[in-house]
Formats: structure tokens, C-alpha cells, sequence
């Protein structure tokens, strides 16, 4: 593949992302962090699997398709906004914020990664501080009860 064939290939790249940026919206960005943290969670949870004499492609290939079943969460999530922002906008009613439930979706997901994470380092046997087990924890637990809060 010569230079410009590269270039070519790195715009089209490029735009492909920003499209889907944009496209996405406010959401990009949680999204992008549930991959981030999906990724991390899964690479520690083999490494914890490994330093414990537990791997299992089998284990490993449902923790793929688990983390692929999270981003189906979160477009369900989108659906569900996007059906009630739809339908407010029927009866002339603007919320000013569409995404609502995705979001939601997408940080609850995060956090719950990164507390597997945590889970996976200390199972290595890495020393995880208190004050980043409280932050985690309590995160969750106001998300939990911002949900519990909307119903």
C-alpha cells in the first residue's frame, strides 16, 4: 500500500468516526468510555484468569459476547429515548435533552466495569485503595437511585 493509498484510507477513516460522532451526539462520549472500559475490564479478567490457572476460551468468548450484548443495551436505550422524544414532539412538548436513558445506561455500565475491574486486579493480587473502592461504589450507588428516582 503506497502513501497516498494510506491517506486515502485515514480520511475515510476519519470520516467514518466523526460522521458516527456526530451522528451520536452527547452519547459519543459514554459510549466511548463503556468501550474503553469494557476493554480494560476484559484484558484484567483474562489476567486475572491466567494468574489464577483459570483460562477458558469458553469463559473468554462469553465475556466478548456479553460486553457486545452492553452496547445492545445501550442502543435499546437510545430507541427508547428517541421513541419518547418522538412522541413528546407529537404534542408539542421539547425536553431539550433526548438522550436521557442512554446515558444512563451507558455510565451504569461503566461503573459496573470498572468495579469488575477492580475485582479482576484484586483478584491478581494488586492492592486497590479504599477511597477508589468508595468512589466507585458510591457512583453506583447514585446512579441506582437516579434511576430508581426517574420511575
Amino acid at each position: 500500500m503506497n502513501l497516498m493509498q494510506n491517506k486515502e484510507l485515514q480520511m475515510f477513516i476519519s470520516a467514518v468516526f466523526a460522521g458516527l460522532l456526530y451522528y451520536l451526539g452527547i452519547v459519543a462520549v459514554p459510549i466511548i468510555m463503556l468501550v474503553f472500559a469494557m476493554i480494560i475490564d476484559y484484558i484484567t479478567g483474562m489476567s486475572a484468569a491466567w494468574y489464577n490457572s483459570e483460562l477458558s476460551s469458553k469463559k473468554g468468548i462469553k465475556g466478548i459476547v456479553k460486553k457486545v450484548s452492553y452496547l445492545a443495551l445501550v442502543v435499546v436505550a437510545m430507541i427508547i429515548d428517541w421513541l419518547i422524544s418522538q412522541g413528546l414532539q407529537q404534542i408539542n412538548v421539547d425536553l431539550h435533552y433526548s438522550v436521557f436513558f442512554a446515558v444512563l445506561v451507558a455510565v451504569w455500565l461503566i461503573i459496573n466495569e470498572l468495579i469488575s475491574t477492580l475485582e479482576n486486579l484484586s483478584r491478581i493480587g494488586v492492592p486497590i485503595p479504599n477511597f477508589l473502592k468508595k468512589i466507585i461504589n458510591r457512583l453506583k450507588t447514585t446512579v441506582d437511585e437516579s434511576e430508581e428516582n426517574k420511575k
